[in-house]
């Protein structure tokens, strides 16, 4: 039978057929020995193919083969340095979740991730939550982030998940589409599950006031079907974005601004740092392009883990 896995624990999936029913669902042995290094082998979102077993009264599947993935998000795991964890597969659209603070989102972090799925060819969108919660001097620098990634060219919406502030123009983008919410924990991904779809009633958690972070409430990765044609996957908060490994050369193409430059710059190979005559670092200098982004760029190029400062916007 075909299926798609709505939910992931690791060691067991569960898997929606195309007629509707679920079934519990493990890996055939032989994938664990295939030099598969992710921790995941099986994503949430993935097509399988999968057999009915039976062990005693219990009825289950068992995977014998993944369909191959249009996209996926990928990330290296934070424990498991050598390893890599695929977020969700066969995506049409990431949601990243983004928090001023209760817990801060820096620039570095957003990078990462809008640099990761424009390497997979996902759209990304950013949703500044808890715009209800802040003063009026956090919302001119939430209008001066939204202007930094509208400029580059995505699309970037305000919203509050508790009071409901855009959250139609949320789900109008979702509709007929398999949609993820993705971003620190914290930032409100399963309350805005439930404020586009009520019925759900996921579990929520407050900040921390210790230490000022979410505390984790969506273990495993989860898809689920709402009731206006749109699919949703909540995904567990992740503390950092390690970067798969990816071509020195190719980085800077998945910079729409550096990209949108590359042709001018007197190298094919330019990688935007010391070379004569490139044109992203002239425009570097002369403000047409962000410096945390240039910062956040250099800082994957040389293979750095995420720099969370506060000058992030400026040359210091």
């Amino acid at each position: 039978m075909n299926g798609t896995v709505y939910k992931s624990t690791g060691s067991w999936y569960t898997v929606k057929t195309e007629q509707g029913v679920f079934y519990e669902c493990r890996l055939k042995g032989k994938f664990r020995i295939k030099g598969i290094k992710t921790t995941n082998p099986v994503a949430v979102g993935d097509l399988v193919y999968f057999e009915l077993d039976k062990k005693g009264t219990d009825e289950f599947g068992v995977i014998h083969k993944i369909e191959e993935r249009e996209n996926y998000i990928i990330r290296k795991s934070v424990n498991l340095s050598k390893q890599t964890q695929i977020i969700a597969a066969n995506i049409d659209i990431a949601f990243l979740l983004v928090t001023l603070n209760n817990p801060t989102t820096f620039t570095a972090f957003i990078d990462r991730f809008l640099v990761a799925s424009e390497a997979y060819g996902i759209k990304s969108i950013l949703l500044f939550n808890k715009v209800d919660s802040y003063t009026q001097e956090e919302l001119d620098e939430v209008k001066y982030l939204a202007h930094l990634y509208r400029s580059i060219g995505y699309q970037c919406i305000g919203i509050s998940a508790t009071t409901g502030k855009n959250i139609d123009k949320v789900k109008a983008l979702m509709k007929d589409k398999v949609s993820v919410f993705s971003g620190h924990s914290g930032v409100g991904k399963s309350t805005l599950v439930n404020a586009v779809e009520p019925s759900l009633k996921l579990k929520t958690k407050e900040i921390s006031d210790q230490h000022l972070q979410g505390q984790h409430t969506t273990t495993f990765a989860e898809m689920y079907d709402l009731s206006f044609g749109a699919k949703i996957i909540d995904t567990p908060g992740i503390k950092g974005f390690g970067m798969v490994e990816m071509e020195k050369e190719e980085l800077g193409d998945y910079y729409p601004e550096f990209f949108k430059l590359k042709q001018y710059c007197k190298f094919n190979n330019c990688l935007h740092l010391e070379e004569p005559k490139c044109a992203v670092k002239k425009a570097l200098e002369n403000e047409e392009i962000f410096w945390s982004r240039y910062k956040s760029y250099l800082q994957i190029l040389e293979g750095e883990e995420e720099h969370y400062r506060k000058d992030i916007y400026t040359k210091e």
